[in-house]
């Protein structure tokens, strides 16, 4: 036997056992299925109950409280429901599936012009990003408050399509395609979940709180701004440094001096941001969601693609590669939406949030402050709706705030903070998992790597809402 057999039979087995824990994490749809069949068997331990509602002028429906009964005569669900719930969560989340797919394909389009990865190529090496680490991390930390911002004033699943451009980014800067995530999502998401002008929590929460819409900004402005500079110095210090092993390196074609931007460049980024430009106009404008962004996506790939020479059957073909690379992540989204399938088929989520929202009136003021956020955490996994979590418990919490002598502004600052921060971690959350899809990082990596920031930012959350509670916010 040769020596380098004798150094392979010996080598293999170290590499098996230097594998990393998060390397035996199961499959993420193993993950999401095995929290399924948890919540399946929470159906025959949590009894079935409902709050009555009552329809508001807006046309939502909201809880009433003090309400809440048992219900005595709703059958348990069978074990085959489980498998039933699969394809029913499929058509949930359709509309995310939709936009993952439509996505992928108009950024596959998108890569094989070269237009975006030129701009990003001349813009890093002008910085001079590729070789200075003062440079790299102000790349980091000014692309992480860009993106907040677009969390701050846009939204969050209406920020999907930006994700791809931070792995660029990371990618021309000499990181992988983690750090390009963690920038982008991150950013979004915390920008989301603490935006002072977010009307899906905070405008929903307060109109029915009887309070002015968007007021107490200031508090709020402080969170978001500290926040994001914290995630912008936890990338720089340690996602940077983590070691992630990407099974698909998002790689530059060439060399950062030798890119140029072209005229047919030029107006294929002129294209993508008059493209982006008409999705904000219409979603500030004309209420457009999911369904009119994916379709913008669509008609900004058809438009990119016949301006690049593509022919019909190409484009076609372009938009099928890229679509079929975010096909694992768009199928985890609906897996994860048949958890509330399960939950809500059993008639459990009402009376989880009765439970839970109990919990909060016996606590010293400052730390019921700090619970309520916990407890919209929960509650969040369950109801994964902003909006709509806003509207099954802020009618509970609110008069619960008045009788424990808290705010409603503090109150309703707990729930943004419990319902905003959870969507970067709860396998529930739709728009993150569509986010991690386009790019490529699994839902084990990513939790891997954002729980010490999730550590770091709730601390500092809940010294603000204590902080809040004792200045009279």
């Amino acid at each position: 036997m040769s020596q380098s057999q004798q150094h392979t039979q010996t080598s293999a087995p170290s590499a098996s056992t230097a594998q990393k824990w998060y390397q035996r994490v199961p499959d993420p749809m193993v993950l999401i299925f095995l929290i399924l069949v948890a919540a399946y068997l929470m159906t025959f331990i949590v009894p079935a109950g409902e709050y009555q509602r009552e329809m508001l002028e807006n046309g939502r429906t909201s809880v009433i409280p003090d309400s809440f009964q048992y219900l005595a005569d709703v059958a348990n669900l069978h074990v085959f429901d489980i498998f039933v719930a699969i394809p029913e969560g499929l058509i949930a989340a359709s509309q995310y599936l939709f936009i993952v797919f439509i996505a992928g394909g108009l950024f596959h389009i998108l890569q094989r012009t070269g237009a975006l990865e030129n701009a990003i190529g001349v813009a890093v090496h002008r910085v001079g990003a590729e070789n200075s680490t003062r440079s790299r991390n102000l790349i980091i930390v000014a692309g992480t408050f860009i993106y907040g911002f677009f969390g701050v004033a846009v939204g969050f699943e209406n920020n999907i399509a930006l994700v791809p451009i931070g792995v660029l980014i990371a990618t021309a800067i000499g990181c992988s395609r983690l750090v390009g995530v963690t920038m982008a999502v991150g950013g979004i998401g915390i920008g989301f979940a603490l935006s002072p002008i977010n009307p899906y929590t905070v405008g929903v929460a307060q109109g029915i709180g009887e309070l002015p819409t968007f007021s107490g900004w200031g508090l709020r402005t402080l969170m978001v701004v500290g926040c994001l500079a914290t995630l912008s110095a936890f990338i720089c210090c340690y996602v940077t440094r983590v070691d992630y092993r990407d099974d698909q390196p998002a790689e530059l074609t060439k060399r950062l001096e030798d890119y140029t931007l072209s005229r047919r460049d030029l107006m294929t980024l002129g294209i993508f941001v008059a493209g982006l430009a008409i999705m904000l106009v219409g979603v500030f404008t004309r209420g457009w969601y999911i369904n009119e962004i994916a379709a913008m996506f669509l008609l900004m790939a058809i438009v990119i693609g016949f301006a690049n020479g593509l022919g019909a059957n190409e484009l076609v073909k372009q938009m099928m590669e890229g679509a079929s690379t975010v096909t694992a992540g768009a199928l985890v989204i609906g897996v994860a939406a048949s958890i509330q399938v399960i939950l809500k088929d059993a008639q459990i989520i009402d009376t989880i949030v009765h439970g839970l929202s109990g919990l909060v009136g016996d606590m010293p003021t400052a730390l019921a402050a700090v619970a309520a956020s916990v407890i919209q955490g929960v509650i969040n996994l369950f109801v994964p709706s902003g909006s709509g979590q806003a509207l099954v418990t802020m009618p509970i919490l609110i008069p619960l705030a008045d009788l424990i002598d808290m705010s409603r502004q503090l109150m309703i600052t707990a729930f943004q903070v419990g319902d905003g921060l959870t969507n970067l971690i709860v396998p529930t959350s739709g728009g993150t998992l569509a986010m991690l899809a386009l790019g490529r990082v699994s839902y084990a990596q990513w939790l891997r790597v954002i729980m010490p920031l999730m550590v770091l930012v709730y601390g500092m959350c809940w010294i603000a809402l204590i902080a809040g509670h004792y200045i009279g916010y």
